[in-house]
């Protein structure tokens, strides 16, 4: 029987960052169970306030009862949190471009504001005046421009005013640090980061040294390898050999 691998996409992004990622998975393998996260896509009328725990009820709720789980940038902090609440489940991750969150509350509280007003600004302004500010950050600035445009296109997927309500919600300064959670993530995980991606390779490293049954690969692309090189994350959900970073 395929094994179910449950998908969890970044933000403002939404399922159909999978589609290229899916194209590279054995049917006869897998079963790919790619998910809108509160707040996006076709969960854009998500009810109650968007939380983190939330996300891990509306994942839990629509995976089987046993699976595989991968998740990029936001989803990946959504997939510890789900394997960090129900690790009987989750039979194996696979983490890419992702952190277990900041450490230091200062520097969580100054996030936090940033993102407040971030989400206040994206209900006011033009919903693509705000994808290209988003596009115009460092951690995008060597995607080649056929990556910018399938990213452009999969923002417009969503509502501004929905992903205002998800930012408040799943910023990175509402989340608590779960780096002092990682030993306890001891089913099999897979960290994936793009060989550009300098500050989540640092990320992955310590990671990797935290998390007790973890194999790490730094492989060709910046912060959106799901888009940028799908084969490499179909590559890592297939369990291919992996390399230490370096």
């Amino acid at each position: 029987m395929p094994e179910t691998i449950v998908l969890l996409h970044g933000f403002s992004g939404t399922r159909r960052a999978w589609d290229g990622v899916i194209e590279h998975l054995d049917p006869e393998r897998y079963r790919p169970m790619a998910l809108d996260l509160p707040g996006h896509g076709s969960a854009a009328t998500y009810r109650p306030p968007i939380t983190f725990a939330g996300c891990v009820k509306h994942v839990l709720e629509q995976a089987p009862e046993h699976f595989a789980l991968c998740g990029y940038s936001l989803g990946g902090r959504i997939a510890m949190h789900v394997a960090l609440a129900a690790p009987e489940r989750v039979t194996r991750l696979v983490i890419v471009s992702a952190s277990p969150g900041v450490e230091e509350a200062s520097e969580r509280r100054a996030r936090r504001h940033a993102d407040r007003r971030l989400a206040d600004e994206l209900e006011r302004i033009p919903f693509d005046e705000f994808i290209e500010r988003w596009r115009a950050q460092p951690l995008f600035a060597q995607d080649p421009p056929e990556v910018g445009e399938l990213a452009r296109a999969d923002q417009r997927r969503n509502s501004p005013w929905a992903l205002a309500e998800a930012l408040r919600g799943l910023g990175v300064g509402e989340m608590g640090s779960l780096w002092g959670s990682l030993e306890r993530l001891r089913m099999p995980t897979q960290i994936v980061v793009g060989d550009r991606d300098r500050k989540f390779s640092e990320i992955a490293g310590r990671m990797s040294r935290l998390l007790p049954d973890c194999a790490s690969r730094s492989v060709p692309g910046g912060h959106v390898l799901p888009l940028e090189n799908p084969a490499a994350i179909a590559d890592a959900i297939d369990r291919a050999p992996l390399e230490p970073l370096d």
